[in-house]
C-alpha cells in the first residue's frame, strides 16, 4: 500500500477521518499534545503544513534555519510545552551541532519530522550527497530515527516514536520517504 498520496489541503479538511500522510500526522501531533510547530518552507511538507496553520489547536509559523527552530522547541519543552520541527533533508545537514550540543546533552525530546529528497530519481546532486550523510550523523549521535515509506505504518511508527522520545527525553527523527509523501515534483 505504498502509493504517494496525490491530496492537496484544499482536497481533504483536517480532522479523525483524513487517511492521507498529512492527515495521519496531524491527528498523531495533536493526540500527543504536541501543539507547537515551527518548520522551514518545504514543498513536500505544504498540506501539512497548510493543515497545521488551519488548525487552532496549533501554533505553527516559519523559521528562518532548523536550528532557529530546533531552539524554539528546546525552550518551548523547558517552558513545558511539546514541539515538533518540519524541515527537509539538505535543513537536516545543518543540525550536528544544535543536536550534540544542545538537544542530546539536555534531554531533549525533539520531533523531527524530515522530508527526505537525495533518493528516488532526485536531479539534485547536493540533495543526494545530503541524503547520503543524514542517517550516519543520527547514528554517530545515537539518535533514534525511522524512515517511514508506507501510510499503513505511518501512524502506529509517528506515534510510538513521540511517546519514546517524551519518556526518555531524547530526540527523534521521522523520515517521511517520497514512497509516502509523493516526493518533490519537477516540472518540465
Amino acid at each position: 500500500m505504498a502509493v504517494a498520496e496525490q491530496q492537496t489541503a484544499s482536497q481533504v479538511a483536517p480532522g479523525a477521518g483524513d487517511k492521507s500522510w498529512h492527515g495521519i500526522v496531524l491527528q498523531t501531533l495533536k493526540r500527543n499534545e504536541i501543539s507547537l510547530v515551527p518548520y522551514v518552507p518545504d514543498r513536500v511538507l505544504t498540506p501539512l503544513i497548510s493543515n497545521l496553520h488551519a488548525d487552532p489547536f496549533f501554533t505553527t509559523f516559519a523559521t528562518a534555519r532548523e536550528e532557529e527552530a530546533v531552539g524554539i522547541v528546546s525552550g518551548a519543552w523547558m517552558g513545558g510545552r511539546r514541539g515538533a520541527v518540519l524541515m527537509q533533508t539538505s535543513g537536516f545537514a545543518t543540525l550536528a551541532n544544535v543536536l550534540a550540543s544542545l538537544a542530546v546533552p539536555y534531554q531533549i525530546p525533539l520531533i523531527m519530522f524530515v522530508s527526505e529528497r537525495g533518493t528516488l530519481g532526485e536531479f539534485n546532486y547536493g540533495q543526494s550527497l545530503v541524503c547520503r550523510t543524514m542517517r550516519p550523523v543520527l547514528d554517530s549521535l545515537a539518535l533514534e530515527h525511522h524512515t517511514i515509506t508506507r501510510l499503513d505504518e505511518l501512524e502506529f511508527i509517528t506515534d510510538r516514536s513521540i511517546k519514546q522520545a517524551v519518556t526518555t527525553q531524547a530526540p527523534v527523527a521521522l523520515i517521511l520517504n517520497p514512497l509516502l509523501t509523493g516526493g518533490k515534483t519537477f516540472d518540465k
